[in-house]
């Protein structure tokens, strides 16, 4: 099988894909990436409602090839663009389309390649179309219509509509000429009550409907962008206002704990890499001959086989409840065991307090297992998935390569209330004052 090929059949197993089997060999290259002296930062906004795994998206239908990048362009600024929180563990910012530009919330996903927000010409009986944002081609100067029809499928529906040229403007860049989809008809409730409008891809292009080029190829091909490198940095603190920042162009050595640890992408569709192996505390050892994981700040959680999940649930006194989740004992979390990953040749740990997902309302509180049990059969899977969970304890910053070097993603401990964890082996529990809201 192909390496554009095994995307194109795993889009049925919901959004994830695999592909041929995974590369042996993994690169592990320790770098500090210097700030620049010139970056766009935006105040950021957060919202606190519930903890239930969003996980919107799909596949856009057939992908086309994915074309190889071109020289980098000149200039070296990164771009930060905020991020809000949704249901605690959703991020999404502020985009502007149109001349002038209208403002949308879009979750920012690395499991997707396109951008498309509601449309003023939705179906009547489309209720989050009426309840959202929605864009008005009439009241823009710069809009060029397309025309070309697209749908989305999603676990829980479906997305149709049509794809529209106009200028995208984030984080201060203005004037990139992108397609987008109108969304048209919204069936999915999972639309309806979301605070986000849309949704806008950052994987790769092999994933992106019609030939269409993702946004951040777009930044880069029209010379609004250096290089396609951006990272996450997602705020764990529950008090805080804000969400995090996400970075275009690089990443803001503040926002963690040098040096990175970069691993290779070894299928170029979703951002996907191996791992060696997961171990629960001293006792447990899971992926013990290694596997596949995807880096996706469009999954809540961190979900793996079945049978692994509930070996490691069981582990930390995870109670099973419906569709995969557990219940945890509030009062066993200075106890639990730290879990850590295998990534790159280094152990990346999260301790309880990283883990355990805490849900106050009204003085009352409940805890979740942030392990989540998700089956995908081959070709797909199996596949581990490291989601928001993940991804608020470390940074990571996704680097699409150029014609020289391929894709890899960089890893570093978030700087928020913590100090520099052990490098050599998995972690004890470390335990600090925050919680996760």
């Amino acid at each position: 099988m192909g390496q554009h090929s095994g995307p194109q059949r795993c889009l049925r197993y919901r959004r994830f894909c695999c592909g041929p089997s995974l590369r042996l060999c993994l690169l592990l290259l320790l770098t500090v990436e210097p700030a620049s002296a010139s970056l766009i930062r935006i105040p950021l906004r957060r919202v606190h409602t519930g903890h239930r795994t969003l996980n919107p998206l799909r596949g856009w239908g057939k992908p086309a090839a994915t074309p190889a990048l071109g020289a980098p362009s000149p200039g070296d600024k990164p771009t930060f663009v905020p991020l809000s929180n949704y249901m605690n563990v959703q991020y999404y910012g502020e985009i502007g389309l149109g001349t002038p530009p209208q403002n949308f919330s879009v979750v920012f996903d690395t499991g997707s390649s396109n951008l498309w927000v509601p449309s003023i010409r939705c179906h009547f009986f489309s209720l989050p179309c009426w309840l959202h944002h929605r864009f008005n081609p009439k009241a823009s100067s710069s809009f060029q219509p397309n025309g070309t029809k697209f749908a989305i499928q999603y676990a829980a529906g479906r997305l149709a509509g049509i794809l529209s040229e106009d200028k995208l403007t984030i984080g201060g860049i203005m004037n990139a000429s992108v397609i987008f989809g109108e969304a048209l008809w919204e069936p999915s409730l999972v639309f309806t009550f979301a605070r986000f409008d849309g949704i806008l891809g950052l994987a790769f292009p092999v994933l992106a409907v019609g030939g269409v080029r993702p946004p951040l190829d777009v930044l880069v091909d029209q010379g609004l962008l250096d290089k396609p490198v951006f990272s996450f940095y997602l705020n764990r603190d529950p008090e805080a206002a804000d969400g995090g920042e996400l970075v275009l162009g690089g990443s803001d050595p503040t926002h963690y704990i040098p040096p990175l640890t970069f691993v290779p992408v070894t299928i170029p569709a979703y951002w996907q890499i191996h791992m060696g192996r997961v171990k629960v505390g001293t006792g447990l050892t899971l992926c013990a001959q290694g596997c596949a994981a995807i880096l996706d700040t469009g999954t809540s959680l961190i979900t793996g086989p079945t049978e692994e999940i509930r070996a490691l649930n069981t582990a930390i006194g995870g109670i099973s409840l419906l569709v995969g989740e557990y219940l945890i004992q509030c009062e066993t979390i200075p106890t639990l065991p730290p879990v850590s990953f295998l990534l790159g040749g280094v152990w990346f740990n999260l301790t309880a307090q990283d883990y355990v997902i805490q849900i106050v309302r009204g003085g009352f509180r409940l805890c979740f297992s942030g392990f989540q049990a998700l089956d995908l059969p081959p070709p797909a899977g199996p596949l581990w998935i490291l989601g928001d969970v993940f991804l608020r304890t470390y940074v990571a910053v996704f680097d699409r390569g150029n014609l020289t070097s391929g894709a890899r993603v960089g890893l570093a401990r978030s700087r928020f209330g913590e100090t520099e964890p052990p490098r050599g082996g998995p972690a004890q529990a470390q335990f600090s004052g925050w919680r996760l809201g």
